[in-house]
């Protein structure tokens, strides 16, 4: 969902403190099944995954009375089919109020020690549901101000009274206002969200299962590539969700990737558009200028147009005009942009190189995951 700065009513900055200070772990039931070769996740300690959880939360996921006018969920900016991104170089909010980030790809986000483009102050899915819902700047779903109307549709559906009371239990034989609330309502959310993953791609079958025909001549030489000194991908998009941002029970400490990859140099002195300093809009730093977070490319294919605001179509248009060029910037006719990470050293590529490397990245698409009836939009059975 849209990371920005935003403005937040006093009950949700109450909720905000409280779940930034919770400390993750691992621990309670877990419904989901991992491959052998992948560690489990952490969660926070006060957010045990349950069944019934998860199952309010994905009702929760695609529910449209979390918008003010009611015509906006979080599946609106994160429809399965796209690997949960919207195919939109920007996100749209309800107002029409057009946001400065493309919206995010959710797979594997259980692993994610951030989860925005460029604030490196969101490290809970649970505090970053708030965001879209209350948010301000920009205007997403509009509820600022409107718990209370949220709470009453909540309650006034039959459905949600055996969801919420199944989920959670004690709050249900506490009170009403305990079931119905916002630490229930993003736990839920945040609960079916760490369900969302995506580790059976014909790669995975190819490198873990040991299935050599998982993948094709092509995508063996884009591996290569991938892999390799001369485009060093590797290096940003490493481990088993491609990034290096990364969290899991395994890691003593998360790993955190910001990068600057010269994609602007708008004064010729490493200068991003307004709007678009990256995460130095937190940290006050002149060098973290254009750093935002890098992306995992699993299911890449399927979540055009690329960048934090959308402003490359193509997977050839990133390969070709920006990575291969030292970043696009340069290819746009203007000075190479100090800023830029050393990691981004540009290369010379053929036309079949282009072709191997997409291929490659196309193996990491997992149709199982985009067709996952479990993870689909519950109340088109109603």
């Amino acid at each position: 969902m849209i990371a920005s700065k935003i403005t937040l009513s006093c009950v949700t900055v109450v909720l905000l403190w409280a779940a930034v200070t919770l400390a993750a772990t691992l621990g309670g039931s877990q419904p989901w099944h991992l491959p052998a070769w992948v560690p489990p996740p952490r969660h926070p300690a006060d957010n045990p995954a349950t069944p019934a959880k998860v199952e309010l939360g994905r009702h929760l996921f695609y529910e449209k009375r979390l918008s003010a006018n009611q015509t906006m969920s979080c599946a609106t900016c994160h429809e399965q089919a796209r690997a949960f991104t919207d195919g939109k170089k920007t996100a749209v909010g309800i107002t029409g109020e057009v946001s400065t980030r493309n919206s995010m790809a959710l797979a594997n986000v259980a692993y994610l020690p951030t989860l925005t483009w460029g604030n490196p102050q969101i490290e809970s899915l649970e505090v970053q549901a708030l965001i879209p819902i209350f948010g301000e700047h920009p205007v997403e779903m509009g509820m600022a101000g409107k718990e209370a109307l949220l709470f009453e549709r909540l309650k006034g559906e039959p459905i949600y009274q055996k969801l919420f009371a199944d989920a959670f239990p004690e709050q249900a034989r506490a009170s009403e206002a305990q079931l119905y609330s916002l630490s229930t309502v993003t736990k839920a959310i945040a609960a079916f969200q760490r369900t969302l993953l995506s580790f059976n791609a014909p790669y995975d079958r190819y490198k873990y299962g040991k299935d050599k025909t998982a993948i094709s001549a092509s995508a063996k030489r884009g591996e290569a590539l991938f892999f390799g000194e001369k485009m060093e991908c590797y290096h940003c998009h490493a481990g088993f969700i491609f990034t290096d941002n990364i969290q899991h029970s395994k890691l003593a400490f998360p790993e955190k990737g910001f990068h600057n990859t010269g994609l602007y140099n708008e004064d010729s002195k490493g200068a991003y558009p307004p709007g678009h300093s990256g995460i130095a809009e937190f940290t006050g730093r002149d060098d973290d200028m254009g750093k935002f977070r890098t992306p995992s490319l699993r299911n890449v294919a399927l979540t055009a147009p690329y960048m934090h605001d959308g402003s490359i179509a193509t997977l050839e248009e990133v390969i070709r005009n920006h990575y291969a060029k030292k970043g696009r910037a340069v290819h746009a006719g203007k000075p190479a942009n100090a800023l830029r990470s050393p990691l981004i050293a540009g290369f010379q590529v053929s036309d079949a190189e282009v072709r191997d490397l997409i291929e490659f990245l196309k193996s990491l698409t997992d149709e199982s995951f985009v067709t996952n009836p479990k993870f689909s939009d519950p109340w088109r059975k109603q």
